[in-house]
């Protein structure tokens, strides 16, 4: 059973969300929260599995919210946040902070539920073309771009392109001729190397680095 808490400052839309994804026999939704205060409030008596983040609250903001309760929830939940436009600045800032992906709030109710099931699975939202344009929106304007922390092994470096089209580590395996245990060996080295906290992050790190470009 997955354990959900939706964040959203709309009561109307936590309640459409509650209605959409309660409904499913996998996923059980143990609280609603109106902001980012009291979304790591909850986190920290309901343990949910995935915190459901909207990006855009008053007060403490889905991004500075997703900040403190990986650093203060322990187990941590799996965050994706919902948004309205894909190309927020605050979606980039989010996934820097550990988000594992986002969504749009006009996403279908089939599309909710598959996101829900997909990070609770430890797999993140990455969609290529989404990112890309965030990257080329947002990582434009910074004038240093971070350093790429370590060097990869060659390896290492295809799983992290891959993960970078979006790629599940089925996917992976599958075109690299890899057994699902190497890959997910390979990713824990990618993500240890670079400091990040999932997929997004590596993500992140490698575009920002110049490793990876909008381009590409």
């Amino acid at each position: 059973m997955i354990r959900l808490l939706i964040a959203d400052d709309e009561a109307l839309v936590r309640g459409g969300l509650r209605a959409i994804l309660g409904a499913e026999p996998d996923i059980e939704v143990v609280g609603e929260a109106a902001d980012g205060a009291e979304a790591l409030s909850l986190c920290r008596t309901l343990t949910p599995d995935v915190l459901l983040m909207d990006v855009r609250m008053p007060g403490l903001d889905g991004i500075a919210a997703t900040r403190r309760v990986l650093a203060s929830v322990a187990p941590a939940p799996r965050v994706p946040v919902v948004t309205t436009f894909g190309n927020d600045e605050y979606v980039y800032e989010a996934l820097r902070a550990g988000a594992t992906g986002f969504l749009l709030k006009r996403a279908g109710a089939d599309q909710l539920v598959q996101a829900v099931r997909t990070v609770a699975a430890g797999e993140s939202l990455l969609f290529p073309e989404a990112v890309r344009a965030l990257v080329a929106a947002h990582l434009g304007a910074r004038r240093t771009p971070a350093p790429f922390p370590v060097p990869l092994t060659g390896r290492e470096q295809d799983v992290l392109r891959l993960i970078a089209r979006g790629q599940t580590n089925a996917e992976i395996a599958a075109g690299l001729g890899l057994g699902a245990e190497t890959v997910k060996t390979h990713l824990g080295s990618v993500l240890s190397k670079l400091g990040a906290r999932d997929r997004a992050q590596a993500v992140i790190a490698a575009y920002e680095s110049g490793f990876i470009t909008p381009g590409a």
